[in-house]
């Protein structure tokens, strides 16, 4: 199916900017509670691909303490 750029431009102008962001929480903790890191990030819907380049990266962090493989929980303001 082919899509009209003009209407997907103009749909994203008619839109306001804060209903495409999408705000982001992530708690690295380890589970023998040695190692414990919070980050925030926000990015468009439209680079959701890259988030998810960043939490496949996330799951195989391993403590710098322990070696452990690190927890890692996601909180979504969507």
């Amino acid at each position: 199916m082919e899509i009209d750029i003009n209407e997907k431009n103009n749909d994203k102008a008619s839109s306001g900017s804060d209903n495409n962001i999408i705000s982001v929480r992530v708690i690295i903790s380890c589970p023998t509670g040695d190692y414990k890191k919070k980050f925030r990030n926000q990015f468009p819907r439209d680079q959701m691909d890259l988030f998810l380049v960043s939490a496949r990266v996330f799951d195989w962090m391993t403590c710098p303490l322990c070696g452990e493989l690190l927890n890692c929980n996601f909180e979504f303001n969507i």
